[in-house]
């Protein structure tokens, strides 16, 4: 019986050593798949994210299919490799890509008895297999298939590559979680500094990340990654590497992170967008040029942009000061009175229009942003309605005029759950659109002490549309330094009146507006929409002498390892739009709007002494707010609203350009003016207007009838000036317009 017996065994184990030596074969020989071979292997390259970096080579971003950032043998701490080694491949040094104690272990637990939990025994070059092709699914014999191809491509690996390339290629290659790939990307995400740099305890956190990526993440898990910190630390000192009293002093201290999630929480997210744009474009023509096959999400390449990070930090938190306490207002305000009583109709028609009719009162946790940071909250769908309508948005972009370089780009004020970019928006431009309108009369021959009507004006032929200054004054007169410096209405319209609109409706297209202007009187005050996109490039105009600015967004595009593919040569604008005489009026006119007008508080509130020209601009019922300031070395432009014009403040303390926008570039401006290098950089002195030039703006701001007369004769009988001739053919024109204005559209007037 015991013969019978031992015969079977022995039949049975050969059978099973045949079954495995098929087995094997078939997975050797490509039955499961092709298995690499070592020239296949000698080729591997990781595919590696490109970086993106800002004028002064701080990281902002990254793109990648994979996000992987490659790093060298040489440049890891070495205690970084003995906490790998030490915790997942004590004999890594000693075995030749398979270790046999291991292998018997999966063999009869994995394999055999289907153990999934029995231990995985894969050496650090068996791991490094899988993480280079991954896992395939054949069924019941997954693991053994799987298992089997990285015994014999661990093999491979270690007759081609020295122990330290197989660290390296590993280190590069092992996922951390979160999507990310390698030990820099992830020394970066959670210690937002490079591998280089991590302390012995950091090190340890991130080899204990390897055992288990979601369960030990420190960010969503710091207890259980304290804990796993500690056990590596523990075996480091199990295999020599370290002291163990310095081991023990590195395990009493906390877990320190420090978060940097650039893909959703980086400094510049809404500006990478535009980026990538910019740069496919000019690797798809290099790549046609040359014949490569470049690819920035798996390159590797270094893209320097014109993103200066300090400006573009100091907007971040003019944005967090004064965002979030105008937000506090504006949620108030709507809390309460008819303004409440307007939101709940409001989100009534939203949710009949989404067709949320049913689950609009039901509760249900969601993720709600707020400046005092994200927060879960069992909330209707209703009431989240009512928070997201109510947030307030802004757009801030900074450009250089010289050469068009983006230098700030503040897309809105959170990425994650507002990807929405607030650049681009279309608003009614408001007084903001005032210069434009000067400007082209300052070249047509106006000049600045020149002065404009500031009578009750009602326009007959377009449904008796009466504009009002803001302050509802009336009577005398403004000079045209005066009437824009302090954004008077009324002024503003005769001098539209007075403009050959074909004119200033060229002007308006040779700045690159998309939209049309409308030909009525009301476009005067700003009722044409545009982006703070479309308006920076038209104040840069202003700013450098009547050229019109590309932006510019990358500087240069490198390889990994410094060859130039690309380099911006930022050449200086030469489309002309207006002359550098009626440039420089305008901006010593609008340097008067911010010393004396309607930007004063730049000054006398938020004390910048840079030297600066600027307008604000408020629409209709404060639905947007704006200002642009300038000098001849930067442009600034922000704009804030809510998403729906119909949600604003309800009076001009709150939401007029000077308080609800100006804000932002004055805070900003504060953190430059005290930052010499910036300071020296960007805000330089406007250039000096002749002697004619300057007694042409010597004049009063407002003047009486009774002295109208006496000037009549000196100034407003300038026969050569071509706009004295182009205000009488605009003024016909004008009476002959059609009755189909677009004034019921946007004051609510009703026809005669």
């Amino acid at each position: 019986m015991v013969k019978k017996l031992l015969k079977l065994a022995i039949k049975l184990i050969l059978l099973a050593i045949i079954i495995f030596g098929l087995f094997f074969a078939a997975v050797y020989y490509g039955v499961f798949g092709h298995l690499f071979t070592e020239l296949e292997l000698k080729d591997f390259k990781n595919e590696t994210s490109s970086l993106v970096l800002s004028d002064n080579g701080s990281i902002i971003g990254k793109y990648y299919a994979k996000n992987r950032t490659n790093i060298e043998y040489k440049q890891l701490p070495k205690y970084v490799v003995n906490a790998l080694i030490s915790t997942e491949d004590a004999r890594y040094f000693e075995h030749e890509g398979v270790d046999s104690r291991s292998l018997f272990r999966v063999l009869f637990k994995s394999i055999l008895l289907q153990q999934k939990s029995s231990g995985g025994g894969s050496t650090i070059t068996q791991q490094l297999a899988k993480n280079m092709y991954g896992r395939n699914n054949y069924g019941p014999i997954t693991m053994p298939v799987n298992k089997l191809k990285e015994v014999v491509l661990a093999q491979r690996l270690e007759k081609i590559y020295s122990k330290e390339d197989i660290l390296t290629l590993y280190l590069n290659t092992v996922p951390f979680g979160e999507n990310v790939l390698g030990i820099e990307a992830a020394s970066r995400r959670f210690f937002n500094k490079s591998v280089v740099d991590i302390k012995v305890e950091e090190a340890a956190v991130l080899i204990g990340i390897l055992k288990a990526n979601t369960y030990y993440n420190p960010r969503l898990y710091p207890d259980h990654a304290l804990i796993r910190r500690n056990v590596v630390l523990d075996q480091m000192v199990k295999y020599d590497y370290l002291d163990k009293e310095f081991a023990e002093s590195k395990k009493k201290l906390p877990l320190k992170l420090d978060y940097a999630n650039l893909e959703s929480e980086g400094p510049a997210n809404y500006f990478l967008v535009q980026v990538k744009k910019e740069a496919n474009k000019i690797i798809d023509e290099i790549n046609k040029v040359s014949d490569t096959i470049y690819d920035i999400r798996k390159s590797g390449l270094i893209i320097k942009t014109t993103l200066n990070l300090n400006l573009q930090n100091y907007a971040l938190q003019a944005y967090e000061s004064h965002l979030a306490k105008m937000q506090r207002r504006i949620s108030k305000q709507y809390k309460s009175g008819t303004s409440k009583t307007f939101l709940a109709k409001l989100v009534n028609k939203e949710i009949v229009r989404l067709n949320l009719t049913k689950e609009a009162d039901v509760k249900k946790k969601r993720e709600l942003f707020s400046w005092k940071g994200f927060y879960s909250d069992s909330i209707s769908v209703r009431d989240s309605l009512k928070h997201e309508l109510t947030l307030l948005h802004a757009g801030f972009i900074a450009i250089d005029p010289n050469n068009g370089a983006i230098k700030t780009w503040i897309g809105g004020i959170d990425f994650r759950t507002q990807p929405y970019d607030q650049i681009f928006a279309q608003r009614q431009t408001a007084s903001a659109f005032k210069p434009i309108l000067y400007a082209t009369a300052l070249q047509l021959g106006a000049m600045p002490c020149q002065y404009l009507d500031n009578d009750n004006l009602v326009l007959t032929d377009f449904e008796n549309w009466q504009p009002q200054n803001y302050d509802h004054s009336l009577g005398g007169k403004y000079s045209i330094a005066a009437s824009l410096a302090k954004s008077m209405n009324i002024p503003t319209v005769n001098l539209f009146l007075q403009t050959p609109f074909t004119i200033l409706e060229d002007t308006w297209k040779n700045l690159g507006f998309s939209q049309t202007l409308p030909h009525e009187p009301s476009s005067a005050l700003g009722v044409a929409t545009a982006s703070l996109y479309e308006m920076v490039i038209a104040y840069s105009s202003f700013a450098n002498g009547g050229n019109k600015v590309v932006p510019q967004f990358i500087s240069s595009i490198k390889t990994a390892d410094g060859k130039v593919l690309y380099q911006n040569k930022f050449l200086k604008p030469k489309e002309k739009v207006f002359d550098k005489q009626s440039t420089e009026l305008l901006n010593a006119i609008l340097q008067k709007a911010v010393n004396e007008g309607t930007g004063r508080s730049i000054r006398n509130v938020y004390g910048i002494k840079l030297p600066l020209a600027g307008k604000t601009g408020t629409s209709q019922d404060y639905a947007d707010a704006w200002f642009i300031g300038y000098n001849q070395n930067l442009v600034i432009a922000t704009r804030v609203g809510a998403s729906l014009p119909s949600i604003h403040f309800n009076n001009g303390a709150n939401g007029a350009g000077g308080t609800l926008a100006l804000p932002l570039v004055a805070k900003t401006l504060q953190k430059v003016q005290n930052n010499k290098k910036l300071k020296k950089k960007y805000f330089t002195d406007f250039t000096e207007l002749s002697l004619d030039y300057e007694e042409a703006l010597i004049c009063e701001d407002y003047i009486e009838e009774s002295e109208i007369e006496k000037l009549f004769e000196g100034i407003f009988k300038n026969k050569n000036t071509t706009f004295e001739k182009a205000s009488k053919k605009a003024s016909r024109k004008a009476k002959r317009k059609n009755k189909n204005s677009i004034f019921k559209r946007i004051f609510g007037k009703k026809k005669d």
